[in-house]
């Protein structure tokens, strides 16, 4: 009986000491980070619409073109160009698609402007000739190139850009007299570069200068007593202002 209980405490302190081994032989469960946050890089690819305010410089210049007649008091060949400035705002829509770092798109724009002018003649007399002219509406259609840091987007454009212009006249002594004015729209081109912040996956703003130039346009001013013409254009409108955009989302791009 005494060697039953000593074979059966035995093989009980042999099974504890087994299992303690096993236990001890188990290696260490490892330790794994969750996963750290990708922040998704800004994707510049979508359509987008926004507005824009700023500040515009016009210098026009308006030539009789040769017509006989002394209505204006200017003889063939004779003219002026001033320069007037004023505040302009307007709406712009347009599609960006990005290549890696590198954004290309398509912008229209149409803007109203204040730039107007008026200038007195008193070449013969006493300043009763009064030249007034106004641009107040350029629209642009322009291509897009950039390159994106991030959220920051650096640009250059160029394009189309037209511009209504109206020119007109008033001359109250004789021996030529009368009055009148004309509106054309003017066709030119247009260059300009920009700077733009991705605020949100939606909203942008930016910064962006702009230069056009615009060809002549013949302007019918009627007098009494003869036909009156000018060649006449905005010779160049310069323009700076800020932008605000909403960009439709696009696919997201993460990275890793």
């Amino acid at each position: 009986m005494r060697n039953k209980l000593i074979a059966a405490f035995a093989c009980t302190t042999a099974l504890v000491s087994t299992g303690a081994a096993s236990a001890a032989d188990l290696a260490a469960r490892p330790y794994t980070k969750a996963p750290a946050y990708i922040e998704p890089l800004f994707n510049w690819t979508g359509f987008y619409v926004g507005g824009h305010i700023g500040g515009a410089w016009t210098n026009e210049q308006f030539i009789n073109n040769g017509n006989s007649g002394g209505f204006g008091d200017l003889v063939p060949g004779q003219g002026y160009r001033q320069r007037g400035a004023g505040v302009m705002g307007g709406a712009q829509i347009g599609y960006n698609w990005q290549a890696n770092n590198y954004v290309f798109g398509m912008e229209g724009t149409i803007s109203g402007l204040d730039n107007k002018g008026s200038f007195t003649n008193t070449a013969f007399g006493a300043g009763d000739d009064v030249f007034s002219w106004r641009a107040n509406v350029l629209a642009t259609v322009v291509g897009r190139a950039g390159f994106a840091v991030q959220n920051n987007l650096f640009y250059i454009k160029g394009g189309y850009a037209g511009v209504n212009n109206r020119l007109s006249v008033s001359d109250t002594v004789g021996p030529f007299t009368g009055s009148g004015g004309q509106t054309h729209w003017a066709n030119g081109w247009t260059v300009g570069a920009g700077w733009e912040y991705g605020v949100t996956r939606n909203w942008i703003v930016g910064l962006e200068y702009n230069y056009a130039a615009f060809g002549s346009q013949t302007y019918q001013l009627g007098g009494t007593t003869t036909s009156y013409t000018f060649d006449a254009k905005p010779r160049d409108i310069q323009w700076a202002v800020v932008r605000a955009s909403y960009k439709f989302d696009a696919p997201v791009i993460a990275r890793y």
